[in-house]
């Protein structure tokens, strides 16, 4: 393993947040090539126990999905969300950015100032840019760390309908509507990874 890779292993391993490669390369001495080495490591960690992961436009060491069971009793979320903020934030993944109305409008039913206070404290969502309507309100996105909660790279790798239709995940008040296909349309949604469906779980 070379030393650059070495310095790279050693940041991910220490850093309990995903680094960016501009991070890395400000920590490693000046002339090294962060990515090049991400790479590299990238391809070494292949089928561990452990992978080197892209999260967002960042990099972190993370177990592999297939051994995520190991893990259940150190991951269990101890605060159950409620029926409104799963679809709250069910929504916003989906329709990022919205903003409190859309998303009301899509519920059907208002949502409440400590449903999205909730998902804010554990920072699974954030605000958004403001939308050029009247009142310029406000919208919402999803965040790195939820990104890196259900192991996803990006929104794109959501879950898409057949998947969540398969696994009886939709059969709350939430219309089908409201979650549509990520991507281009078409067949898309059978390219979507199925493998974090405990997101949308009671």
């Amino acid at each position: 393993m070379g030393e650059q890779e070495r310095m790279v292993e050693a940041v991910l391993f220490a850093s309990a947040e995903p680094v960016t490669v501009r991070d890395l390369e400000a920590r490693m001495p000046h002339g090294c090539d962060a990515a090049e080495a991400l790479a590299r490591l990238r391809k070494r960690y292949e089928g561990r126990g452990v992978q080197v992961l892209k999260v967002g436009d960042a990099w972190a060491i993370r177990t592999a999905p297939d051994l995520g069971f190991l893990m259940q009793k150190e991951t269990v979320e101890t605060r159950k969300l409620s029926r409104a903020a799963i679809e709250t934030l069910a929504i916003i993944a989906y329709h990022q950015p919205v903003t409190r109305a859309e998303i009301e409008e899509i519920r059907g039913v208002s949502v409440s100032r400590g449903t999205v206070d909730q998902l804010l404290e554990m920072e699974w969502i954030r605000f958004g840019r403001r939308k050029m309507t009247p009142g310029r309100p406000v919208t919402f996105v999803v965040t790195p760390e939820f990104l890196d909660h259900f192991g996803l790279e990006s929104a794109r790798d959501l879950p898409g309908l057949k998947e969540l239709r398969s696994a009886g995940l939709l059969e709350s008040r939430l219309p089908l509507s409201a979650l549509p296909t990520m991507g281009d349309g078409g067949d898309d949604e059978d390219e979507i990874s199925a493998g974090q469906p405990e997101l949308f779980e009671d």
